[in-house]
């Protein structure tokens, strides 16, 4: 075949379809729950917002941004978001959500871009869910936007899972500590690798973040950020783990967690599954004071939230044997037809009972009746009724139960009310 899905895309087929709605209706009723609304905002964005907003020294912009201009001659930049938050804050900000609830609580479930080297999990085109709460600076926004995350991965089914958790305290306490890993770090410099050297300067705090295992004793041994919390933010974590512990919510603290973005700041937490193999993250967040005023507001915007990689769940759900589980939806009853006049009238009845809330199939092909049967069979239809020119003239029709195999005699008129009882 000529053309092909391009390398880091993929197709989600019909027969996949069921589980990422699953997937999806799970998240849904969740935010739903904790009373988050949706947001959906525009594929692409102004190449600054991300420039602002996720921070010019991380990998995302410097590496892994699709950047292009809408023509030629054109002096914008435009840029297919390669991340959630930023666009949320920017629509947060535009539209003055802030001025209509002290707290605008929204979620997502969007696609996303980045030039990534494809690998089992990761796209280049992918997909995440996740939420973000803008208005409240306390504790308990974050130990809420954490209990929502788990709730989801619980009532899919993901039990093979380690959250993680950290405090990277306020901007100080980041700028202070930024200074004492370099001084950590330094004389060991001609250890660290290439990527480890080329973050030294620009963003030290993502060496802790590097998988390389001759770097894991140095990581180890540095020192411990929760070391260096004022007073206020030390308060936060304790009320954050406090409510998570009321909530029976499981966590560890990991003091190599710092998450890669510039505007993060007090909690930051990542959950992982060892199902994943060495790239084991699930999806994480914190919280991102900050970012408003990168963005141009003018003051300090609470916030805090998280993301999931779809992609990567469903890794998961593989491994734990969940997703085989998740079947395509079933029909309630298929026409079958035996004639052309029979034809006719299994296409006014079957619009005519999906409106009555029947999920109905008919044969589109002519086929015979033992081709239509086998159909039904293999599409797993709970009934089938075999229409001919004797059943429309009595009114008698015969009902199979394909589960079953019981088979009854039901009036025309009894049809529907029958099925839908028995269906329901």
């Amino acid at each position: 075949m000529k053309f092909q899905t391009i390398t880091g895309t993929k197709d989600i087929l019909p027969s996949e379809s069921s589980l990422w709605q699953h997937i999806e209706q799970t998240a849904r009723s969740v935010f739903k729950r904790f009373g988050y609304s949706e947001i959906r905002t525009p594929v692409f964005e102004d190449t600054n917002l991300f420039l602002r907003g996720i921070g010019e020294t991380t990998d995302i912009v410097g590496k892994e941004m699709y950047t292009f201009k809408p023509s030629a001659e054109s002096e914008e930049s435009l840029t297919l978001r390669p991340e959630m938050t930023a666009s949320v804050m920017r629509a947060y900000l535009q539209h003055s959500l802030g001025a209509q609830s002290p707290v605008v609580k929204v979620y997502y479930i969007s696609e996303l871009f980045r030039k990534e080297k494809p690998q089992k999990g990761r796209y280049r085109q992918f997909w995440q869910f996740g939420a973000e709460c803008i208005g409240s600076a306390n504790p308990e926004a974050d130990a809420e936007v954490i209990a929502m995350m788990m709730m989801i991965y619980d009532e899919l089914g993901i039990k093979n899972t380690t959250l993680k958790l950290n405090s990277l305290g306020d901007i100080e306490t980041r700028k202070r500590y930024r200074t004492i890993l370099q001084d950590y770090l330094r004389p060991h410099f001609d250890k660290l690798d290439a990527v480890s050297k080329e973050r030294f300067e620009k963003n030290p705090l993502r060496i802790l973040d590097s998988k390389n295992p001759d770097l894991k004793e140095l990581i180890e041994n540095a020192p411990r950020i929760l070391e260096c919390l004022d007073e206020v933010s030390k308060s936060h974590f304790e009320t954050v783990k406090t409510y998570l512990d009321d909530f029976g919510v499981k966590y560890v603290i990991d003091h190599r967690l710092v998450r890669g973005l510039d505007y993060y700041s007090r909690t930051a937490f990542e959950l992982v599954s060892s199902d994943l193999g060495a790239q084991d993250a699930l999806g994480g967040g914190g919280r991102y004071d900050g970012l408003g005023e990168q963005l141009g507001a003018e003051k300090e915007i609470p916030a805090v939230g998280f993301a999931s990689g779809i992609e990567r769940l469903l890794i998961a759900l593989e491994s734990a044997g969940i997703s085989e589980k998740i079947q395509p939806p079933k029909p309630d009853v298929m026409l079958v037809a035996q004639s052309p006049l029979a034809r006719g009238w299994i296409m006014k009845t079957a619009q005519a009972w999906r409106k009555e809330g029947l999920t109905v199939e008919t044969d589109l092909l002519a086929r015979s009746l033992k081709a239509q049967m086998r159909e039904a069979n293999r599409l797993g239809a709970t009934f089938a009724v075999i229409v001919g020119e004797n059943e429309l003239q009595t009114g008698k029709f015969q009902l199979k139960n394909l589960l079953t195999s019981e088979q009854k005699e039901i009036q025309q008129e009894d049809l529907l009310s029958e099925i839908k009882t028995r269906t329901a």
